[in-house]
């Protein structure tokens, strides 16, 4: 049972954000931190909060309750969970879904939770080991570095 009225509710909902959340903004300010460059709201499935097109990654952001983590931080609900308790099941399942589509079309997934926020250090070293470059984009970044030409650029600005 819940012990908010109907109208309360609403309201409270309303106010829930589906973007530029703080766990996003903070996971933003980390890889920002790190130097990299990322596109926000890039077409792919599941909607990636971060896409860095160039790496082929992508990375979700996702809240705890909303996506069913299983952290301390989740409970079940209490109201309504003829409602919450397959909307929530059905969150999971699009989730997978989206990351084996990703993955299918060649593209790495980082997904990480609201309650990692807590430990930014970890957080900070789990970003930058998923941004690094693979081996083989390396060699690619590499070729750019060692040859100017190869990006039109004039030699006389390395000198």
């Amino acid at each position: 049972m819940d012990n908010i009225d109907a109208e309360r509710r609403s309201k409270n909902m309303r106010a829930i954000k589906s973007q530029d959340t703080l766990p996003e903004v903070i996971v933003r300010r980390l890889v920002r931190q790190l130097g990299m460059r990322y596109r926000l709201k890039y077409l792919l499935p599941g909607k990636p909060d971060l896409t860095f097109v160039g790496r082929r990654k992508v990375i979700f952001v996702h809240g705890c309750f909303w996506h069913q983590h299983g952290c301390r931080l989740v409970r079940p609900p209490k109201s309504n969970q003829s409602y919450w308790l397959p909307k929530l099941e059905r969150t999971k399942i699009r989730d997978v879904e989206n990351i084996a589509k990703l993955n299918a079309a060649g593209w790495s997934v980082l997904v990480v939770w609201e309650c990692e926020l807590k430990d930014e250090a970890t957080l900070r070293r789990r970003l930058q080991e998923f941004l690094e470059p693979s081996s083989e984009q390396a060699g690619i970044l590499g070729t750019f570095a060692e040859n100017p030409f190869h990006l039109g650029m004039e030699l006389s600005r390395y000198e």
